[in-house]
């Protein structure tokens, strides 16, 4: 399947104007997925991570999560200046604007006359991966594949660094997926741990998958890149969003 021209537009939010690049398949039509990119926003490695998830038939749209902060279309760099921006960011706003972007996305799709889908997909990488773990709290979010979420176990994201994404992980309806890579220093075995005991304790339905691999191995930048881990955990998200998305 090939994809058609990416495109983007501007969605008005309570925070301002917000910027989703939009992938779609040539052919087919699948259910809308949102990816939540890295502190980097838009980089080449998450277009492509984008294209490949289109690719298979479903819409992808990413949006720009530092859009009150940067100009549209911001790509932060590899590096540390780039590293530092990002992560300056993600502590400097707050829950709130975080949660309302998902809440404006999801409304934006689910009110279209033509959506003929009972929800959405959620997916992310690093800061991502905790967006897609929050954005299903929304109940019309029906799976999100999160990738070495950071921040979770530490309830640090956002403003005054004290989310309250774990402790209110008993209200996620949805199924997550939940990919590591064990020689993540961002999340270690502890944190990982606690993850996995609060998702027990709480009965969600969840896979999780480890893999002997460092922080961010599926950018495909770079010598972290695990080309055989992510495939299998692109397999692995496929099935999910197949499963609950379609079926």
């Amino acid at each position: 399947m090939t994809l058609k021209d990416l495109s983007f537009f501007d969605l008005p939010t309570p925070t301002g104007a917000m910027r989703v690049h939009r992938f779609l398949p040539k052919e087919g039509e699948l259910p809308a997925v949102i990816l939540y990119s890295e502190i980097y926003q838009m980089t080449g490695p998450i277009a492509r991570l984008a294209a490949r998830l289109a690719c298979e038939g479903f819409e992808v749209l990413v949006p720009e999560v530092y859009h009150e902060y940067e100009a549209p279309s911001t790509v932060l760099a590899y590096d540390k200046e780039g590293t530092d921006r990002g992560n300056f960011l993600k502590f400097e706003k707050p829950i709130a604007a975080f949660d309302s972007d998902a809440k404006t996305l999801i409304d934006s799709i689910m009110a279209r006359p033509d959506y003929r889908w009972k929800g959405v997909g959620a997916i992310g990488f690093c800061l991502g991966g905790h967006l897609a773990f929050r954005a299903a709290l929304d109940l019309r979010v029906k799976a999100s594949s999160c990738w070495y979420p950071t921040d979770i176990h530490s309830a640090t994201l956002g403003k005054g660094q004290c989310d309250d994404t774990l402790a209110r992980s008993g209200e996620i309806a949805s199924e997550l997926l939940l990919i590591w890579g064990r020689q993540d220093p961002h999340v270690p075995t502890e944190g990982r741990r606690k993850i996995y005991d609060a998702l027990t304790a709480k009965e969600r339905t969840f896979q999780w998958h480890e893999f002997n691999a460092a922080h961010a191995f599926a950018r495909d930048e770079g010598v972290r890149y695990d080309e055989a881990a992510t495939r299998i955990g692109f397999e692995m998200t496929l099935e999910l969003f197949k499963r609950k998305l379609i079926s």
